[in-house]
């Protein structure tokens, strides 16, 4: 991404913004893989869905900064200046990543599945914090329990894309079609249909100026970035599922509302139609965004995590590409009508994810291998989050949150890997 910050900002030919744009989208697309399973394998199951919101947090933040760098561009002279320095400045980030990274522990379970036992030891015992050992009895049940995962895992060999895209005993398929769908959700919602071009929305549906427009967009996502923050405080209480759920049904709700107000297009309803735009950004960070950023994580199994996360990016922003390549003609065309189309989606994402996605709130990655193993293919009956605390026994266990009688606690079965 450096490389690729540097040429864009030096270019000179098309030919060189375009190469310097796809290696920045490839380190991009690298960055986007990883930080999610370094985070899912490295917090505790206790509090790893609130540690996530800080990423999708800090996504928000994105928002206002390119908004308002898009109004600073407009308003300075028509220079190459003008567009060279908001491409230069992503370079700031990526200077602090790189100082930060040497300082950042590797994944503790990836120590694991590469032998190196007692650095992943440590890893847990300073993850653990509270003057935390290497011999305190609750670090080593989280060693013993990942190296059972990892040597149960390597029974079967080294895992190949042809795996990833077959069910077997590990539900393979299943678990990538279920991570994928989040990051899908996130693009589809309508999020960017918005995001992208809400100057030229609120230029082209209620006639405001184009510096206006800029410092509206800038105000939304200033708020989009202070509220996203709010799921910090109840996504391990409420589960990944209900605010899921609750998300997705406020942001169709919120576009069934901007279709009502650009129809009746009178002066109060086109400044309820920015009401509106502002409650989507907000009810969509409470959501749609923290959940669609954390789940392929939490549920692939460590042999296929890579791989299985890595095509749910890979929808992410293909589906981000197809977006903001049809929305523009979309918006021509369409007119409101356009978010009728979101709505309808968002409307969808409720059922679906209703009855088939498993809870995976203060769950261990580990405890989601049982519940997948234990389940086939269809509507889940995990959809609770797991108990509050870490039991003491010798294993991780699953509360018994089964819906129905015949709910039943998986964790301590025996697993045969091989059939």
């Amino acid at each position: 991404m450096v490389v690729g910050t540097i040429l864009q900002t030096s270019s000179t030919e098309k030919i060189q913004m375009t190469i310097s744009r796809v290696l920045t989208g490839i380190g991009n697309g690298i960055n986007t893989v990883n930080v999610p399973i370094w985070q899912a394998e490295s917090f505790k199951s206790q509090n790893r869905g609130a540690m996530l919101v800080i990423q999708s947090a800090l996504i928000a933040l994105g928002h206002p900064l390119s908004t308002f760098m898009g109004l600073a561009s407009q308003q300075a002279d028509p220079s190459s200046f003008a567009w060279r320095w908001p491409i230069a400045f992503q370079g700031f980030f990526l200077i602090i990543i790189l100082i930060v990274l040497p300082f950042l522990p590797e994944s503790p379970r990836w120590l694991m599945q590469h032998d190196r036992v007692e650095e992943a030891t440590v890893v847990f015992a300073a993850l653990e914090g509270k003057h935390a050992t290497v011999n305190d009895p609750k670090i080593i049940r989280e060693r013993d329990m990942v190296m059972a995962s990892v040597q149960r895992e390597r029974e079967l060999g080294e895992a190949t894309w042809s795996e990833v895209f077959t069910e077997g005993p590990n539900r393979n398929i299943s678990r990538v079609l279920l991570g994928a769908g989040p990051y899908m959700f996130n693009q589809w919602s309508g999020i960017n249909s918005l995001a992208y071009f809400l100057p030229i929305t609120f230029e082209r549906n209620i006639g405001l100026s184009t510096q206006l427009s800029l410092i509206i967009s800038g105000v939304l996502g200033i708020q989009y970035f202070l509220v996203s923050w709010l799921p910090y405080f109840f996504i391990e209480r409420a589960g990944r599922r209900k605010v899921m759920i609750l998300s997705a049904a406020g942001c169709s709700f919120c576009m069934v509302m901007i279709v009502i107000m650009l129809e009746v297009g009178t002066l109060a309803s086109q400044w309820v139609f920015v009401a509106f735009c502002f409650l989507f950004f907000d009810i969509f960070s409470w959501g749609i965004l923290p959940v669609s950023w954390m789940y392929a994580s939490e549920i692939m199994p460590l042999r296929t995590r890579n791989k299985g996360v890595a095509i749910g990016v890979g929808a992410h922003w293909l589906s981000n590409f197809a977006i903001v390549f049809f929305t523009p003609d979309a918006i021509k065309n369409l007119g409101p009508k356009l978010y009728i189309i979101w709505a309808v989606f968002n409307a969808a994402f409720v059922p679906i994810t209703y009855f088939f996605y498993p809870e995976t709130a203060r769950r261990s990655l580990e405890d989601m291998d049982e519940v997948f193993l234990n389940e086939r293919f269809g509507v889940t009956k995990c959809r609770k989050p797991g108990p509050r605390k870490l039991e003491t026994d010798s294993d991780s266990e699953l509360e018994k949150t089964y819906d129905g009688k015949d709910g039943m606690n998986v964790a301590h079965q025996e697993v045969d890997f091989k059939n």
